[in-house]
């Protein structure tokens, strides 16, 4: 059974949480935008902390380390995709700038059949969306994690939206 771990980076906005997805790469997806959305991550190495492989994979998904966060990662648990893989992820309170990433690449014969390799990113882009939406892009099997992000957000006291300047 593969194990994967990633990490979901949420920032609040006046009106909503947002949540950062990235946009799977290759010709598979390239037009495919509902369920064409994962969190950052990966599969974790035998022997590998969850926690670290969710950090390392972000920074190889990213191109980017993860951010420092405002607070300690929030658990968010384990879910089971479609395909039977495992995904564990946590959830960590900071902002990126996602015309800054840059994705690592996986070989695919491209057009099927042909004998010619070619490079895809991994993510093609990413892009920050309201908890709401991203629920109707991310691949269906991580749904759930979106869902306990938003339960256990609800349970912190409330925030303030206005900023000083």
């Amino acid at each position: 059974m593969k194990q994967s771990a990633g990490l979901v980076l949420y920032r609040f906005r006046a009106d909503a949480v947002e949540v950062l997805l990235g946009h799977m790469g290759g010709p598979l997806w390239a037009r495919k935008d509902a369920g064409g959305w994962t969190i950052p991550k990966g599969e974790v190495e035998p022997g590998e902390d969850e926690h670290a492989a969710a950090l390392r994979e972000f920074a190889e998904e990213l191109g980017v380390p993860a951010p420092a966060g405002a607070a300690p990662d929030l658990d968010l648990g384990t879910v089971r995709q479609r395909a039977g893989k495992l995904v564990a992820a946590w959830a960590r309170e900071a902002d990126l700038d996602v015309t800054t990433i840059t994705s690592n690449t996986f070989a695919l014969e491209w057009p099927p059949r042909s004998g010619r390799m070619q490079e895809f990113p991994e993510l093609d882009r990413a892009g920050w969306f309201a908890l709401a939406r991203a629920r109707g892009l991310v691949v269906a099997g991580q749904v759930p994690l979106l869902d306990r992000l938003e339960e256990l957000l609800a349970r912190e006291p409330a925030r303030s939206t206005t900023t000083e300047g």
